[in-house]
């Protein structure tokens, strides 16, 4: 494991967001879903894709606050520009289950 110091971890823009819309990416080499996600009025809503279909459904996404990376820049994947990078957890299966938070916080509110 490599070592960082805080100010590479402060580089790392973290911030909370909710989904607020989900739509199927059919283009895409592995089954995902298209994301719209707001993180309130400083960033506005932001989009990316989700290899997150095995465990989650469209209706159960709408709502859900996530963590995702916001400074990025902005990556072409297929079809859509992709702004964000919505976090998770590989299981041993390979599916993914989703960073998100416990109790609901502001749109944009920053991980420290």
């Amino acid at each position: 494991m490599e070592y960082i110091d805080w100010g590479d971890f402060q580089k790392v823009d973290i911030r909370v967001g909710t989904i607020v819309d989900v739509e199927d990416f059919p283009e895409a080499r592995r089954p995902a879903y298209k994301l719209k996600v707001d993180f309130g009025q400083e960033l506005g809503i932001k989009k990316s894709s989700a290899q997150i279909t095995a465990l989650y459904t469209k209706e159960e996404l709408l709502g859900k606050q996530v963590l995702a990376v916001v400074n990025f820049p902005p990556k072409q994947i297929g079809p859509i520009m992709s702004e964000c990078l919505v976090t998770g957890l590989h299981r041993p299966d390979g599916s993914v289950v989703l960073s998100t938070v416990d109790m609901e916080l502001p749109n944009g509110a920053r991980l420290a």
